[in-house]
């Protein structure tokens, strides 16, 4: 029997995000330095060996699958991105300030340097490899949706070239499992409301507003001092001739991205795990001050993916109402996974921190948005008979839990709650606009 206790839902979300976080955020990252990445984090390399699922209530079977997914991993994006790094380290190279191991790493970075050339931003092998593995376990998971002989598969993408790709190498998987498939892709500035909407001027606002915050917060874990040392041979010479710790900071966004990239040089070797965590928590207090749910920033940021929400809930309400099986596919982008997330209260993601010293604790950005993160929300309803829709969540292919809809089995919601719970949610911003 399927039954409603607010105790319950409340019990088993704090019970799971505990069993969750059993490691400290240090913990981790010295177990996987590659966490530090946050945004920047292959999706394989966070990816459990054994994914295990939780069964559905005896009769229950899938039949809808909705979907956003974030690209996989890329180059980084803008034109200093790599110059940032390479232009004060020939300087010193020039006038022989550099330590051999430093002479050493320019050299393997100036080689790779080369193969950026009108590639930034593009997918890259092992972005595409991520998303090849994410369709294959969709279709071998939900086999009940997927293999149904016919299926429809919307799919849509941004109109970011490295989307697109995401998007065709996940439905080649598709196909692949089911060539009875009928797949439908879209791509078009007419769908950009919501698979990338553009956040308006009271959210930007309220994200400039903490501008000082994160400035500070990046000063205080900064401390370049021993890298120097390993860099330059010259101790008064960089005080004097380098921005010590917008290089640190710079060289470390370069290092941790070198893992979307197959035989990439290893830069991460040159921090240590004290470093790397440091790195990371000023990038985890910047992502969750403009795009999470900080009281900071008014708590307002996750609505920035309104659009994207609404589409969700309304297109599933028309798939269910059909009630076959077939599947909608969006792709997109990080910073829409991440204030969605957020936005429909997954795990701990919609948590509030006033203390950002102790973020870490209760936030940690690298479980929502590495490279090829996703969103699934699988639908589930009786074989036969009567009932109620159920809902699940997967984020980046765990189990996740949700605000409303809690029933007797762990990660299974009533939809008509949890859609009910969205819509007052947007509902109550959209008037206070």
């Amino acid at each position: 029997m399927i039954k409603r206790t607010i105790a319950t839902l409340a019990l088993s979300a704090s019970v799971l995000v505990l069993a969750a976080q059993t490691k400290t955020a240090r913990e981790e990252i010295r177990d996987n330095p590659f966490l530090a990445g946050s945004n920047y984090v292959d999706y394989d390399r966070q990816l459990p060996a054994d994914l295990h699922y939780t069964k559905a209530p005896k009769g229950y079977v899938p039949f809808y699958f909705s979907h956003y997914g974030r690209h996989g991993s890329r180059w980084l994006i803008g034109k200093n991105d790599y110059v940032s790094v390479l232009r004060p380290l020939r300087k010193a190279r020039q006038q022989g300030k550099l330590t051999r191991e430093a002479q050493a790493m320019l050299r393997e970075l100036e080689v790779f340097h080369k193969t950026t050339d009108k590639r930034l931003g593009d997918l890259t092998t092992v972005g595409e490899r991520q998303h090849h593995g994410i369709g294959r376990r969709i279709a071998a998971n939900f086999p009940e949706i997927f293999r149904t002989k016919g299926v429809a598969i919307d799919a849509r993408s941004t109109i970011v070239e490295r989307c697109i790709l995401s998007m065709m190498a996940e439905c080649e998987e598709l196909m692949a499992a089911n060539p009875t498939a009928r797949i439908h892709n879209d791509v078009s500035k007419s769908l950009q409301y919501y698979l990338n909407q553009e956040r308006d001027s009271v959210i930007e606002a309220l994200a400039d507003n903490t501008r000082g915050l994160r400035r500070d917060f990046a000063e205080r874990h900064t401390h370049p001092e021993r890298l120097m040392q390993v860099l330059f041979n010259d101790r008064q010479w960089a005080a004097d001739s380098v921005r010590q710790g917008a290089l640190m900071r710079d060289l470390f966004k370069v290092a941790v991205n070198m893992q979307s990239h197959d035989g990439a040089p290893d830069l991460m070797s040159l921090f240590t795990n004290d470093e790397l965590y440091d790195q990371w928590r000023i990038a985890n207090q910047n992502w969750y001050l403009t795009y999470g749910p900080a009281p900071q920033s008014g708590g307002l940021m996750p609505f920035s993916q309104y659009n994207l929400l609404r589409n969700i809930i309304q297109t599933a309400d028309t798939c269910v109402a059909l009630g076959k099986p077939q599947a909608t596919m969006r792709f997109g982008h990080e910073v829409c996974v991440m204030p969605l997330a957020c936005l429909m209260e997954l795990d701990s993601c919609g948590v509030s921190v006033d203390d950002l010293e102790t973020l870490d604790l209760h936030w940690r950005n690298y479980k929502i948005f590495p490279m090829g993160c996703n969103i699934q929300l699988i639908f589930y309803k009786p074989k036969k008979g009567s009932g109620p829709v159920l809902v699940k969540a997967l984020l980046n292919e765990r189990e996740a839990t949700l605000p409303a809809g809690q029933t007797d089995t762990p990660y299974y919601y009533r939809w008509d709650d949890l859609r009910n719970y969205w819509n007052n949610k947007l509902n109550k911003y959209k008037q206070q606009q």
